[in-house]
């Protein structure tokens, strides 16, 4: 293609590929912003109710264990159809990109748990028996010590959750989800449009870029080891 022939077809697809992109970095930031919020409390329940844990309950974390090893081992695409009633009635409709969003967080909310469980291990348990040693309660070990010693560790696992959710969002096309995921198999695939192809992929591939340069840079920021 010459430079001609590239400028025009920039200039008729610009607007397709631009509302695309907005509308996969909103699916991705709305699903992974409600899944920090369920899935880093849940992901400190997990570590903290186990045995020999700061607020030890076995049955609750068996039990929390188990629903959070369900929600990862569903396949996201089969997760997308399993739950078309739940999302048809919180948003009313299956189809589209605020639709797509409902399978992204229940997707992401055990993968943040596992991850902030993860993390949390990591932290000396020499730190936390000094804190209850100076009569700091549970909550106050949780506030104080766990989570700000892991921080480094959980803005990464932040980072791989919106880099996850970006693979998940161009899953969610396949089915009418929106997003570039969309615009890839509609255009794309459907119009055998290599070009189209290559760019969404492209357009993908920069946005993950984006996403890990910021977060390795923050994870930079508060490391202070």
């Amino acid at each position: 293609m010459s430079f001609d022939q590239i400028a025009d077809w920039f200039s008729l697809n610009s607007n397709l590929l631009i509302n695309a992109t907005w509308e996969t970095i909103y699916m991705v930031g709305a699903a992974g912003l409600v899944g920090f919020i369920v899935g880093i409390p849940l992901g400190v329940i997990l570590h903290t109710s186990k045995k020999g844990g700061l607020l030890e309950n076995t049955r609750l974390n068996k039990a929390l264990g188990a629903v959070v090893n369900i929600g990862r081992s569903v396949p996201f695409l089969v997760l997308m159809v399993a739950i078309i009633p739940v999302t048809k009635l919180l948003v009313g409709t299956f189809i589209g990109t605020t639709a797509a969003i409902v399978p992204l967080t229940i997707g992401a909310i055990p993968f943040v748990a596992r991850l902030i469980e993860g993390a949390l291990i990591e932290v000396p348990s020499g730190l936390v028996e000094a804190a209850q040693s100076m009569g700091a309660t549970p909550l106050q070990i949780i506030h104080k010590v766990l989570l700000p010693e892991a921080m480094p560790t959980i803005i990464n696992s932040v980072t791989i959750t919106l880099v996850t959710l970006v693979s998940y969002s161009a899953m969610a096309g396949t089915v009418g989800g929106g997003g570039l995921g969309d615009v890839a198999i509609r255009y794309g695939f459907h119009r055998y449009d290599v070009t189209i192809m290559a760019v969404t992929v492209a357009m993908l591939i920069i946005l993950v870029q984006i996403i890990q340069t910021i977060g390795d840079a923050v994870v930079r920021r508060v490391d202070h080891r």
